[in-house]
């Protein structure tokens, strides 16, 4: 069975499903984390027109306190990248692991606004699913926008 995400935010509800054969670690990894409600009230902090949505870092949390500057926080954690034998690449809609360097991702994640500007991170960062409903309110989202849930079933 198809594990499928669910991101409520201020602007709409984003489905998306999750692809754990090719990226079985960072699936489980996000879905513990959305399942806990981590990324809860977190603000998309780095949204580039023709490029990304990019969120889940702490120090992005409405009404929390950060640690550090918005895009340099994460769950305490590392994990590895699952690119090697991954088939998956960065399409429109498509989630994948956003990273610091090899094997140094955690929560923060990105939404592909565009595939050509971002064929350059296939095979580099991980994808691990496919928004299948919501990319209207992919497209709609700024830096001030925020998930007001994030869970998968």
């Amino acid at each position: 069975m198809t594990k499928t995400a669910t991101f409520e935010t201020n602007k709409g509800t984003i489905t998306a499903e999750l692809f754990e054969k090719d990226a079985p670690g960072t699936v489980a990894n996000f879905e513990k984390l959305a399942n806990e409600g981590f990324y809860d009230s977190i603000r998309f902090h780095r949204v580039i027109p023709d490029f990304v949505v990019q969120g889940g870092c702490p120090n992005a949390k409405i009404g929390g306190t950060p640690k550090g500057p918005p895009g340099t926080g994460g769950p305490g954690w590392q994990i590895k990248c699952e690119t090697a034998g991954n088939p998956q690449t960065h399409k429109i809609g498509a989630l994948s692991m956003a990273h610091a360097g090899k094997d140094t991702g955690g929560s923060q994640f990105f939404m592909v606004l565009s595939e050509s500007n971002t064929r350059h991170l296939n095979g580099v960062h991980t994808v691990f699913g496919q928004i299948t409903t919501g990319l209207d309110v992919m497209n709609k989202l700024t830096d001030k926008d925020h998930m007001v849930t994030v869970r998968v079933a």
